[in-house]
């Protein structure tokens, strides 16, 4: 798996900043998104029933706020012969 995540996020905020230092760690590609600027991602995220921050969008998966054990699992599954093609 070697797409990005999308990670939705907010200034000055812990859990943000705890799940891309996670994703950093677990050497995760992932693209940020601020949603006090992009007014559509902001509508999008509430669309969706999200909350708070962060939001993670993976590519079958997402969840909110700081969750190392979803980080921990996409890492798991990122070299997995059937997400690979391999």
């Amino acid at each position: 798996m070697n797409e990005p995540l999308t990670v939705y996020t907010l200034p000055n905020c812990m859990q943000c900043t705890m799940t891309t230092q996670a994703l950093d760690t677990a050497n995760l590609p992932y693209i940020v998104i601020d949603l006090t600027t992009d007014e559509r991602a902001s509508d999008l995220m509430h669309q969706f029933g999200y909350t708070s921050a962060p939001v993670v969008i993976a590519r079958m998966v997402s969840w909110s706020g700081f969750r190392p054990d979803w980080i921990a699992k996409i890492a798991a599954l990122r070299d997995h012969p059937t997400l690979t093609g391999k």
